[in-house]
């Protein structure tokens, strides 16, 4: 390896967004290279999850021939022109196992020739000019622009008097029998907590999941980060009274006592009652943080959230540090707790926005459109055959928009998958050109969606008739208009079981309506 290698773009880590942004790069022809920590691609499958299986959906058997259509059921294959490099090809399991990750993505970089430099460890990044990026082996790499794609790779301590005596998710024992007949505490609300309760259940005496606020189930909120409902058994042995518990509240103090510890546990639901609890082991499953600390004060992104991502714009970009872009589930501060960006059957759509995003600004090249006739007709089909198919305002639902531009000269182009956000600054600042107006067409949960109870028929959902579809619940398409950035109306169009928004009467007609 030569001392310095210098290239257009680097992009840190070779999991599935770092692979997803080398191919868009590769495919267009862009000078990058991708350093990656691990031995092989997908490194952090190799650990996580703990108990090998993953809760993204795998479906092989859609009844579907459309391959835009399937990929709304498949959560977990990266996007590209090969129609054999489909993760559904590598398993028939509906929840699949993460060492089918691991063979996939390294196929993935195989198959598509991407530069990958594997046992690349960055230990630094500074700017004295371009960025500079150092490795373990004392390698140097420079780049006018940086993609950082590593995830959330430090565990999430919260402050928690005596946490050190907690063990953590990331290296606790996942043999049941370490914990047989031992009243166990796990600190933690998200899929990591339940998954690793779920896995003790038949060997401990008792299991207690604990943290603050209510809990957040999958199936109502419709963020997939929430309690999936496959790690949720643990919900019915409490429920019905077989010795393991939720509880709600704080963990205050964690100290030693003989053999087990004795845990101070402030609950919300009795008026914060504080009360000391005896455990045999402690086990924190409070997820995961970006690491800034490879990046030198000149050039270290700001952080949010608890500290736990890096402060993005629209763009994915840095907010003080620019040029350093952001891809993968660390992105997910931009719709965090709302939509998908933090999985990889959203952030894959969104490392595509990226990539025509840079592509703009770096090279001129244009986002793809198509030019629509000026008339409501033409528009409603526009639409209607986008929303019938489209996987990426599926899965990014309300984040990114199909974008239909009305220029001052009456031309009509049609633009997909654009950021909702990204789209009011890049019209502000003509990057779509000369418009007049502009309908962001996004596929979006009604309000309140997640203060419903789906399965309660009186309050689940809007009648398949009802032509308004104003107050639907579920997922439906919205046409909005905006004009110098300001919303001036907006139309729903009216939910449907199957998610077919093909009727003449109920869904184009009032849509047409509406454009004109």
């Amino acid at each position: 390896m030569s001392s310095e290698v210098t290239t257009e773009c680097l992009v840190i880590g070779a999991g599935p967004a770092g692979l997803q942004a080398s191919y868009l790069l590769e495919q267009s022809g862009r000078e990058h290279l991708v350093l990656e920590a691990g031995q092989a691609a997908g490194t952090f499958f190799t650990r996580f999850p703990r108990h090998r299986q993953l809760i993204s959906i795998n479906k092989v058997h859609t009844g579907w021939d459309d391959p835009e259509l399937n990929l709304r059921v498949d959560w977990n294959s990266l996007l590209s022109d090969d129609p054999e490099l489909l993760f559904t090809a590598y398993t028939p399991r509906y929840f699949p196992h993460a060492d089918d990750m691991v063979r996939y993505l390294g196929d993935f970089a195989v198959k598509n020739d991407l530069p990958v430099r594997y046992d690349t460890r960055v230990v630094s990044v500074t700017r004295p000019d371009d960025f500079v990026v150092r490795d373990q082996h004392g390698g140097t790499y420079r780049a006018k622009r940086v993609i950082v794609a590593t995830g959330v790779s430090q565990p999430y301590v919260p402050d928690i008097d005596g946490v050190e005596h907690a063990e953590h998710y990331y290296d606790v024992s996942v043999d049941p029998q370490d914990f047989t007949n031992k009243r166990v505490l796990i600190i933690g609300r998200g899929n990591s907590a339940f998954e690793t309760a779920d896995a003790l259940m038949e060997t401990t005496s008792v299991i207690h999941v604990a943290g603050p606020g209510s809990l957040k189930l999958a199936w109502q909120t419709h963020f997939v980060g929430h309690l999936r409902a496959v790690n949720n058994n643990f919900l019915d042995t409490y429920q019905l009274k077989s010795q393991n518990a939720l509880l709600d509240g704080h963990i205050t103090a964690i100290r030693r006592d003989g053999d087990g510890y004795l845990v101070k546990v402030s609950f919300q639901r009795v008026n914060e009652v504080v009360k000391e609890i005896r455990y045999d082991r402690v086990v924190l499953a409070t997820g995961f943080r970006f690491d800034a600390s490879i990046f030198a004060p000149e050039c270290r992104p700001r952080l949010t959230i608890k500290s736990r991502f890096p402060d993005q714009t629209a763009a994915w970009e840095s907010v003080n540090v620019p040029d350093l872009f952001f891809a993968g589930t660390i992105t997910q501060m931009r719709d965090f707790k709302k939509s998908t960006s933090g999985f990889i059957h959203g952030f894959r759509y969104g490392v595509r926005a990226l990539h025509r995003i840079t592509e703009q600004r770096y090279h001129g090249v244009d986002w793809p459109s198509r030019s629509l006739p000026a008339d409501a007709e033409a528009v409603a089909e526009a639409i209607i055959a986008r929303v019938n198919r489209t996987s990426a305002l599926w899965q990014l639902f309300g984040f990114l928009a199909d974008v239909v531009l009305t220029g001052r000269d009456d031309t009509v182009r049609y633009l997909e998958e654009v950021p909702v956000a990204h789209l009011h600054d890049a019209v502000a600042r003509g990057e779509f050109g000369d418009v007049e107006s502009y309908l962001a067409v996004t596929l979006e949960y009604g309000a309140d969606h997640d203060k419903v109870n789906p399965f309660d028929i009186t309050a689940g959902r809007n009648s398949q008739d009802d032509t308004s579809g104003l107050d639907g619940r579920y997922l439906h398409p919205v046409v909005r208009r905006f004009r110098s950035g300001e919303l001036v109306d907006e139309h729903h169009v009216t939910e449907n079981l199957e998610n077919e928004w093909d009727s003449e009467t109920v869904h184009k007609a009032p849509l047409r309506e509406y454009l004109r």
